[in-house]
């Protein structure tokens, strides 16, 4: 697949738009390592082969391991992943699925039984924007290098 157009060079305010939501999620102090978790969860759901890819290689220099990033997918039949990484992993699911899951209640309890308010509302958005940059990399056909 060709990549459709250069989507950052042609809307410089788009991408600086997206690049000061993402210095907030950086700047959240949640940990690097869950949030490059949620980062490929999602882009897998939204089927974003750049992110896949980006995402992937990012979690292994922030130490991942194989096993969990090739188990990342169905992570709720593995042993592999805290509780506090179930919880996120399962919001995120929730809310890049919203159409068909919404926000279930239990799911957001999870979220407060393992993050602080602050952090709750730092996790929702980290993976809003994972899903905006993932319109853009699935909307603009963008692929790995």
């Amino acid at each position: 697949m060709n990549a459709r157009l250069e989507w950052a060079k042609k809307s410089p305010a788009a991408y600086k738009a997206m690049n000061h939501l993402e210095n907030a999620v950086v700047h959240s102090g949640l940990e690097h390592a869950l949030l490059e978790l949620i980062r490929l969860r999602v882009s897998q759901l939204n089927g974003c082969a750049y992110c896949i890819n980006l995402h992937a290689n990012d979690a292994r220099s922030a130490g991942e391991t194989e096993a969990r990033l090739q188990t990342l997918s169905v992570w709720r039949e593995t042993r592999w992943f805290t509780p506090r990484e179930q919880a996120a992993l399962a919001w995120a699911e929730s809310l890049t699925l919203l159409p068909g899951r919404g926000a279930p209640e239990g799911e957001y309890g999870q979220v407060l039984e393992h993050f602080s308010e602050q952090e709750a509302a730092d996790l929702t958005l980290a993976i809003a924007t994972i899903n905006a940059w993932n319109r853009f990399g699935v909307g603009f056909a963008m692929v790995p290098d």
